[in-house]
Formats: C-alpha cells, structure tokens, sequence
C-alpha cells in the first residue's frame, strides 16, 4: 500500500518499483502527496509480521475469519477439491470407449479434450472411415501412442445402411478394455475440464456407475430428467461404470440393438447397484444432436 513489492516490507524494492512506475512512496512523493506511512494501523494491525491484530477486537476477529473462509472456498473452486478427488483414485485406472461413426470435426474435439483434461486412455472402434472420421483418430493415434488404440474394421454402421450393430460395438469396446472403470462416451460430447474424476470417484466411493445424466420412467418411458443423487437410469452421452459389473450387464443386451439410446438406458438399467449423477456440475459439453 506504501509502494511496496511482494510482501510489502522491502522498502528498498518499493523504492525502486515506485519510481519507475509513478505509483506508491516515490510516485506519491512526485506528485506533492503523502503516502501513509502505516495504513495496516487504521485496521488494527501493527505492522509487525508476527502481529495479527488487536486480540480485543471482537469485530477483527471476525472479519478475519470471514475473509478467512471466503478465501478457502476460492480455493476449492479453484481446484482443491477436484485434486483431493485425484489422490483419491490415483490407484484407479480408466478407459473411454467410442464408436466412430463420421463427423470427423466432432470427433477430433471429442478425443483432444479426453487427451488434455484427463489421464484416460482413448479405445475406438472406426466403422468404415465414415467422411474419414477414422482417418482423424488414427492421426491422433500417431500423436499419442500411450493413449489413444484405434480398431478399423470395414463394417459401416446398421443405423447408416451398413451391417455393423451399436450392441456388438459397445459388447467388442468393454472386452477390449482392461481398466478397472469403463467409459461410455459420444462423440458428440467435450470435456471442458476434469469431469472424469468425480464420475470416478462416485464409482470409487460405492456406486455402480456415474453419469452426466440421469432419467426417470414415466408411463414405462425414461423421459423425464432426474439428478442429482441416485437415479433410475444413466444416459450413455457419459457414463462410468465399474468394468467387471459392465461386462455382465453388456451380455444382457442383444448384440444387434441399434438404438443408442435406448440401449444405453437398457444397459444402464441391468447394472446391479445405485446410478448416481454427482451434485457438482461437470465441465462438460454438448457439441450438437448426431441422429
């Protein structure tokens, strides 16, 4: 406040800083003004790095604990929290599973944004290089090698003319995998930050699988948007389930169902355990409808 720099008690660097910025002990000096000598006085504090305040000051007091929480809650919106999560399930390992099926442009901001905001390794199945979706994948394939696994196969998807089924692409992804948590994920969908650690943690701490988001039955249709909390069924645009669990609940499916939704919801559905949607929003978004 008096011109100084870093903690405020270097009076040379002040100096020095002052001057050449025309602010603070020299600037106010130029400018025919006095700086306070001590301004942390008028607050009840003395100057002295070991001296926190006037002890009597009821009114102090509680003003420094107020700051005092606002400053831990910044802290946890800057990330603590999310990091306490990451020691959490560091030991955890994850995999996204996506089924190529065109619109390359969607698909590699799909797979960038799983590379930067996430450890997870990225398992794709390209169904006949669609508009060269495939051709996208497999560069960034060559980019990262430790992350990215891509399968090409010749079969073009059912539900664009072709003879390859969303069930037998979702079934083929789950045995593929060897992580301890399996990914469903569209390519329709970013991560805008971190959103697979606290879906993990949610399956960590006990439940089943976690998603984005979640529906309820109404008239024996899954229409009506339910979370957070427990669910009745998760979405597929992202969702984490334990792998072990997955794999029995995957064999319940036809391998020839095409409907990705309903299937995700059928899959969601023959889970054994609690579907959660966390409480905390998820960084994540939409790029747009894909039919």
């Amino acid at each position: 406040m008096a011109g100084g720099s870093g903690t405020g008690r270097d009076t040379a660097g002040g100096e020095r800083i002052g001057a050449a910025a025309g602010i603070g002990t020299a600037g106010a000096k130029a400018a025919g003004e006095h700086a306070r000598f001590n301004p942390a006085a008028e607050l009840g504090f003395s100057g002295d790095p070991r001296q926190h305040g006037a002890l009597g000051d009821d009114m102090l007091h509680a003003q420094v604990t107020w700051d005092g929480t606002l400053a831990t809650n910044r802290l946890d919106e800057l990330g603590v929290n999310i990091e306490r999560l990451r020691v959490e399930i560091k030991d955890v390992t994850a995999s996204v599973a996506l089924v190529l099926d065109g619109r390359p442009e969607d698909v590699a901001r799909c797979v960038q944004s799983v590379i930067d905001h996430s450890d997870a390794r990225v398992l794709a199945i390209d169904l006949g290089n669609i508009d060269g979706a495939g051709d996208v994948v497999h560069e960034l394939a060559e980019r990262h090698p430790e992350r990215i696994v891509v399968w090409h196969v010749a079969e073009e998807p059912r539900w664009r003319g072709g003879t390859a089924s969303r069930g037998a692409c979702r079934d083929k992804l789950m045995k593929l995998d060897e992580a301890d948590v399996h990914v469903l994920m569209e390519t329709n969908v970013v991560l805008r930050g971190d959103a697979l650690t606290p879906l993990i943690a949610t399956v960590v701490e006990g439940a089943v699988a976690a998603g984005w988001h979640g529906l309820e039955s109404s008239d024996g249709d899954y229409q009506v948007a339910a979370g957070p909390g427990k669910v009745r069924a998760l979405t597929g645009e992202l969702m984490v389930v334990r792998r072990a669990a997955a794999l029995r609940a995957i064999s319940e499916l036809p391998e020839d169902v095409d409907d990705g939704r309903d299937a995700d919801l059928r899959f969601s559905q023959a889970l054994p355990g609690e579907l959660i949607v966390p409480a905390e929003p998820l960084q994540v978004a939409k790029l747009g409808p894909h039919d």
